[in-house]
């Protein structure tokens, strides 16, 4: 199954590892398809792929950190 998000990330999580963190915990994988980084702000686009349920679980450890997780419907590239 796969998902598209949207992550917008918190200033103190913009240098950490949190996508292979949570790649790597929930077994999914993702395919970054656009970011925006800087000192002060990231937002990044992603497919995300793997079983519903690991899907869920890992979309909920970003949000339980602060990053704010938009689910996209449709293309996600422009």
């Amino acid at each position: 199954m796969k998902k598209r998000v949207k992550l917008t990330f918190p200033q103190h999580l913009i240098k950490e590892p949190v996508i292979f963190t949570m790649a790597k915990k929930y077994d999914v994988m993702p395919n970054i398809r656009r970011a925006r980084v800087t000192e002060t702000v990231g937002e990044m686009v992603l497919e995300l792929d793997g079983k519903e349920d690991d899907l869920g679980k890992g979309i909920q450890a970003l949000r339980d950190q602060g990053i704010q997780v938009e689910l996209i419907e449709g293309d996600i590239v422009e």
